[in-house]
C-alpha cells in the first residue's frame, strides 16, 4: 500500500510570518530575499554576537568569494568539522551558491576517522574549529586532497583566521552554469555500522524539505528558532534552514547541554527541534528547568525513539507547548512524516502517540515485502519505502552501495520495518537488521521496548537479539534504571510476561549505567550485540 500527500500545498508555499516571499530554488535565495527586504532586522544569534539579515547575507557572498578565490566551484566539496558555528551555515550556503558542496564532519570522530571522512569528500578547503585544531595538525599529512585549512575560534576573537579570510574576500554572486540539482551538502551517515557513507543532497532537496516538513506548523511573527540539533546532523542542517527560509532569526547554540539550551530560551528562542534524551534531561533537572522550558511553543523531536512514558510526562509538564514528532532519514534531507500537535493530544486516538504520523506534502510512502517487493496490506508490516523530490542524488563515489537504496522508478528503500494503518499513519517498528528471528517468529524490539519502558524503575532500554542453539536468536533487553531504584531481571521479565505473548519477552535482561549512544542520540545496538555474536559464523550487524 502507498500513502501519498499531493504537492499541491508547493504552489502557495510563498507565505511566510513575514509576509510573501519568492518561491526560493536554491538554498541561500531567501537569505537575499529577507537581507534585501528586512536588511536591519534580526538573523542569527550565538554566543553574544548578532548579525542582521543584511549582515549575514554580506559574510556569505565573501565567503562565496572567498572559495572562488582558493580555487572552488561547480562540483568541488570543502569541509567543516567543528561544534555548532554559524560559519558553518555560512560555508554551506556559500559552497552551495558556487555549485561546490559543504561535507559537514562529526567533530566527535576520531583522527582516523575524521581523514577518512575528509578524504572521502575529496575536500580541497578544510575549515576547522580551534579546539580540534590540534587534531587536524596530527592528521594533516593524511588529508591528501586537502589544500587549504582555515581556523575558526568560537567568538571570533582577535586573530580569528576564519573573519580575517572573510574580511579579505570580495564578494561573490552565484554564476549561472550553477542548477538546482547540483550538489550543496554531503551529510555522513551516523555510521552505526561499519564505515559512514557521504549522502549527496541537492538545492532541491534541502528547498523541498524546507518548504514540507513545516506544513501544518504554524510560525508567527516574533517567533525564534533555536538551532541545537549538530550541523553535522541532518536535523541541525535541515532545521536552520526554517527560520532562514520564513526570515524568523534564530539563536544557535554551540552544545546541546542544559545550560545552552536555557541560554537560548532567555534570549527569545520558542520553537526547537531535540532528541528525546534532551527533553528526559530536561524533566529531571527539577522544577525551574520545566518551569524555563515551558516557554517554547513547539518541541519537536526525533532522530530516536520517544519513551512512551516519557512523552505522556512531557505532555503533562507543559499542556500549552505543542509537541511534533518527525521521522526521517539523511537520504531524505530529514524528516519524512511527522505527528503534529492535534495527534498527540487526541483523546480519541490515543494509539497514534506510537506512530510517526502521516506523510507530509510531496512524500509517497509504500510498505513492501522485503523478499517479494509486493506492497503489504495496511496493518501487516514490511519495509518503508519513500518517494520524494527530497530522496538524495546518492551516496558521494558509490555507485554499488547507491543501486542497493535507489530503485529506477525512485523508491529509497529505508531499511527500516513498519506499517500503515487505514488513516495513513506510518507505524515504524524496527531496523530490518534489528528484526528479532527467534524459531521462526519474527519479533520487533520497539514492541518490547515500549512495554519495558513503562516499568517504574527503567531508565531507558535497548532490546537486542542473541544467538541460541536451540532458537536461532533468543531475546534480550539491556536496561539501565532510575536513580534511587532497584529491579531484578526475574522482575523485568516477569513484567513483560504479563503484556506480551511469551515468546516475545526477553530471557534475560542486562543492566548497565547507561545504553551507549551515538551523538545523535541513538542507541548503539550493535555495540551491544557484538559480544554475543562474536564467535559466531553467522553475525547481527
Amino acid at each position: 500500500m502507498d500513502a501519498t500527500v499531493a504537492p499541491e500545498a508547493l504552489a502557495a508555499a510563498t507565505s511566510t510570518p513575514n509576509g510573501p516571499a519568492p518561491r526560493a530554488r536554491f538554498v541561500d535565495d531567501r537569505l537575499a530575499h529577507w537581507a534585501a527586504t528586512n536588511p536591519d532586522a534580526e538573523c542569527m544569534t550565538y554566543l553574544g554576537r548578532t548579525w542582521t539579515w543584511a549582515q549575514w547575507d554580506d559574510r556569505v557572498r565573501r565567503a562565496a568569494g572567498g572559495l572562488q578565490e582558493l580555487g572552488v566551484g561547480r562540483g568541488d566539496v570543502v569541509a567543516f568539522l567543528d561544534k555548532n558555528h554559524p560559519a558553518c551555515v555560512e560555508i554551506s550556503l556559500a559552497a552551495g551558491s558556487l555549485g561546490a558542496a559543504n561535507a559537514i564532519v562529526n567533530w566527535r570522530l576520531a583522527g582516523d576517522e575524521i581523514d577518512y571522512a575528509v578524504n572521502d569528500s575529496g575536500a580541497t578547503v578544510l575549515f576547522v574549529g580551534t579546539e580540534l585544531a590540534p587534531e587536524v595538525a596530527r592528521i594533516r599529512d593524511r588529508l591528501t586532497a586537502v589544500r587549504t585549512v582555515i581556523e575558526v575560534t568560537p567568538d571570533g576573537a582577535e586573530g580569528d583566521e576564519y573573519e580575517a579570510w572573510l574580511a579579505a574576500a570580495t564578494p561573490a554572486s552565484r554564476p549561472d552554469d550553477v542548477s538546482p540539482d547540483d550538489v550543496c551538502l554531503v551529510m555522513y551517515s551516523s555510521g552505526t555500522t561499519g564505515r559512514p557513507k557521504g549522502v549527496m543532497l541537492t538545492h532541491t532537496n534541502m528547498v523541498e524539505h524546507t518548504v514540507c516538513s513545516h506544513e501544518g506548523l504554524v510560525l508567527e511573527p516574533g517567533d525564534k528558532m533555536m538551532v541545537a540539533m549538530p550541523l553535522f546532523h541532518v536535523g541541525g542542517s535541515s532545521y536552520v534552514l526554517l527560520g532562514l527560509h520564513d526570515g524568523l532569526p534564530s539563536v544557535m547554540t554551540r552544545d546541546p547541554d542544559g545550560a545552552s539550551l536555557a541560554g537560548a530560551i532567555l534570549a527569545g528562542a520558542n520553537r526547537t527541534f531535540l532528541v528525546p534524551a534532551v527533553l528526559a534531561q530536561v524533566l529531571q533537572a527539577g522544577p525551574d528547568a520545566v518551569r524555563l522550558f515551558g516557554a517554547l511553543k513547539t518541541y519537536t523531536y526525533g532522530a530516536s525513539p520517544m519513551p512512551p512514558p516519557l512523552l505522556r510526562a512531557a505532555m503533562e509538564a507543559w499542556p500549552d507547548t505543542d509537541f511534533v514528532q518527525v521521522y526521517g532519514l539523511t537520504e531524505v534531507a530529514g524528516v519524512a512524516t511527522h505527528l503534529m500537535p492535534e495527534d498527540h493530544r487526541d483523546p480519541d486516538h490515543p494509539e497514534r502517540l506510537l506512530s510517526a504520523g502521516r506523510p507530509i506534502p510531496g512524500m509517497e510512502v509504500r510498505v513492501v515485502d522485503p523478499a517479494t517487493l509486493e506492497d503489504r496490506p495496511v496493518g501487516e508490516p514490511g519495509e518503508i519505502w519513500l518517494r520524494s523530490r527530497q530522496v538524495m542524488k546518492g551516496f558521494l563515489g558509490k555507485p554499488e552501495a547507491t543501486a542497493q537504496v535507489l530503485t529506477d522508478d525512485g523508491w529509497f528503500r529505508t531499511g527500516d520495518l513498519g506499517r500503515l494503518d487505514d488513516g495513513g499513519y506510518v507505524y515504524v517498528e524496527d531496523r530490518l537488521k534489528d528484526m528479532i528471528i527467534s524459531g521462526g517468529e519474527n519479533i520487533y524490539s520497539p514492541e518490547v521496548e515500549r512495554v519495558l519502558a513503562e516499568h517504574p524503575a527503567v531508565l531507558e532500554v535497548a532490546v537486542i537479539g542473541v544467538p541460541d542453539d536451540r532458537w536461532g536468536e533468543s531475546v534480550k533487553a539491556v536496561v539501565a534504571l532510575r536513580p534511587d531504584t532497584t529491579a531484578t531481571e526475574a522482575e523485568l521479565v516477569a513484567y513483560c510476561r504479563e503484556h506480551l505473548a511469551h515468546y516475545k519477552c526477553p530471557g534475560s535482561v542486562d543492566v548497565l549505567g547507561a545504553l551507549p549512544r551515538n551523538p545523535t542520540g541513538k542507541i548503539l545496538k550493535r555495540e551491544l550485540r557484538a559480544p554475543y555474536w562474536a564467535d559466531r559464523e553467522r553475525g547481527v550487524n
